[in-house]
């Protein structure tokens, strides 16, 4: 290939064409000098020149494209032609290929000494460049050099040192010397390195008739990913047995454990799950990030004028609040927001939780232990004669819990719990039907938040969208008042949101301040009563109006707030039969274009 070259060193060239001066580039020789960094960053870092003006500038200079790799769908099979590690030390990608060419990306196309590394690994292909920002570039890595390959290879090699028996040996499998525990080690790495890399928050390993399906959940969806070597599920599943201090010679019952894994940097707490399926165990863990450390309430998407609610009842002496939601909501990292922030020297906490998911100092943390009797019933009898001031408790999962916390919470303590309902209207007649007495609801109750998450739109491919017929049908039907002058957007598909048009997700909050007529109707257990009473709250704003102002603002789709809509019971028979109709048409449009 012809090599692109400057006419005249970087910076000279910089002053002259009157892109920074003589003082500018002096300064940053001399920071150069330094660091040790080169020339290009060390502008863009003192703000002498911006990243997008270099960029053009060595285009131009250098007679080559300037390329946003966001726009463009690369292939991971191209982009892996040259070797991740090559690939981050040069900061280069592989953009397209066929047998005589292939178009790289760089963020310094005048380094010669990458562009001669890089023509190396690709002959004989003829290698043409392009200039690409770096972020991009590190964003494109991130999302291209995923671990599938190096967890195929892992799963094959494991597979050939096990041969075709079914079972492994346990104690050559526990014997660290062992290469095919080390195998095994290495695969259970990538996985785990894999699942980092994209945000993943479960991880979900099931063993199938004829290999092993690893799925992943990202943004509340699954991932997934099929390896065809069917012996190794059971050496996964062993060695994370191990790692958890499970009993490995059980297979016949559900299994519960955790551990620990440093994975890039991350301190990993992983709750693993184990359970007898057809074709052996299968596995999820759920992957909690303990270096990125606790959220306050601001960072978990709560509304100003709810948080400002939240805590007037966090400060309150005494009484209950609740927070409600379907599993996977974040309930509990909003009440381990809500614990951060009462946590001061001169209050005692209790926390009753199974699992204990984060640490915290200064808080009594107690784990629950069904198999030695120790249940969250026992152990709430014994917290409220250790003198506390606030009480956690992990969930109202039965009648013993339900009562001994609500009677907690009137005889002098504040108790924070988590219930599994839809919404916070049906939260308080759910305490009614566990059991509890309803005038110990109705004095105990202070407030109810429920909530959701919803996917949000990506940025980096967001585009106006104009709701249907049907969408528009089902907003007038089932919301109070539809925003006016809505800004509704929705995500084409990207790199950078692996092409599913969303990226991330944004908590939607419903808070029910319990007042006197909805105080009245619990006493009376009046199911009709209480709902009217929470609708003459005009305080009261639902999940179903929050998350359609958060779709009016272009912050998340309809098709998510339609999703929301359909398990919500907000809706009569007929509009829920419009919903689900709705939910199914644009089920069969994403199948539609999957295939395409």
């Amino acid at each position: 290939m012809a090599r692109p070259r400057l006419k005249m060193r970087l910076g000279d060239l910089l002053v002259h064409e009157n892109v920074i001066t003589e003082a500018q580039l002096e300064q940053a020789l001399n920071e150069q000098k330094s660091s040790g960094r080169k020339l290009g960053y060390v502008l863009t870092d003192l703000n002498f020149v911006t990243d997008d003006r270099l960029l053009q500038f060595l285009a131009h200079q250098l007679n080559v494209p300037l390329v946003d790799v966001t726009e463009r769908r690369l292939d991971p099979n191209v982009a892996r032609l040259l070797p991740e590690v090559q690939a981050r030390r040069h900061r280069a990608l592989v953009i397209e290929a066929d047998d005589n060419t292939a178009l790289i990306g760089m963020s310094d196309p005048a380094d010669l000494t990458a562009i001669d590394a890089i023509s190396a690994i690709l002959a004989p292909r003829n290698v043409n460049l392009a200039v690409v920002k770096e972020e991009q570039l590190l964003e494109s890595f991130d999302n291209l050099y995923r671990r599938t390959q190096e967890i195929e290879q892992f799963a094959q090699q494991l597979q050939e040192e096990s041969g075709e028996v079914e079972e492994f040996d346990l104690g050559a499998l526990s014997d660290s010397s062992d290469e095919g525990d080390v195998t095994v080690a290495r695969l259970l790495q990538s996985i785990f390195a894999d699942a980092v890399q994209i945000r993943a928050s479960d991880i979900h390993l099931e063993p199938d008739e004829h290999g092993l399906r690893i799925r992943q959940r990202v943004d509340g969806q699954l991932q997934e990913n099929i390896l065809d070597e069917k012996n190794i599920a059971g050496a996964l599943v062993l060695k994370l047995k191990l790692m958890a201090g499970l009993d490995i010679s059980e297979k016949r019952l559900p299994q519960d454990g955790r551990f620990q894994m440093q994975v890039k940097n991350h301190r990993i707490d992983v709750r693993l799950s184990t359970m007898p399926v057809q074709y052996g165990e299968a596995c999820v863990m759920r992957l909690l990030d303990q270096s990125s450390g606790l959220l306050k309430l601001e960072e978990t998407g709560m509304p100003a004028d709810i948080i400002k609610k939240v805590r007037y009842h966090l400060s309150r002496p005494y009484g209950m609040i609740l927070v409600t939601g379907p599993t996977g909501s974040g309930k509990t990292t909003t009440l381990y927001a809500a614990l951060s922030e009462l946590n001061q020297p001169a209050k005692k906490i209790i926390t009753v939780e199974d699992p204990v998911e984060y640490r915290l100092p200064r808080i009594s943390q107690v784990q629950v232990n069904s198999k030695i009797g120790l249940s969250f019933g026992r152990v709430l009898r014994t917290t409220l004669r250790q003198d506390p001031d606030i009480i956690m408790v992990g969930e109202m999962r039965d009648q013993e819990t339900v009562e001994i916390g609500l009677r907690g919470s009137i005889t002098g303590h504040l108790v924070l719990s988590t219930l599994h309902t839809n919404d916070a209207v049906t939260s308080a007649m759910r305490l009614i039907d566990m059991g509890a007495a309803p005038y110990l609801v109705a004095s105990a109750l202070r407030a109810v938040l429920a909530q959701r998450l919803l996917r949000r739109v990506c940025p980096h491919c967001v585009q106006d969208y104009e709701p249907d017929a049907h969408e528009q049908a089902l907003m007038r039907a089932s919301v109070k008042r539809i925003p006016e002058n809505p800004q509704w957007k929705k995500g084409k598909g990207c790199q950078r949101c692996n092409y599913t048009g969303y990226r991330g997700r944004v908590g939607v909050f419903e808070l029910l301040e319990i007042d006197d007529p909805m105080v009245q109707a619990l006493r009376q257990s009046d199911t009709y009563a209480f709902s009217e009473a929470v609708k003459a709250n005009e305080s009261f704003k639902s999940l179903v109006d929050t998350a359609l102002e958060f779709a009016a603002q272009g912050i998340t789709t309809l098709e998510e707030v339609m999703t929301l809509i359909a398990g919500l019971p907000y809706l009569d028979e007929s509009e829920m039969a419009a919903a689900e109709a709705l939910l199914e048409q644009q089920l069969e449009n994403n199948n539609g274009e999957h295939d395409a």
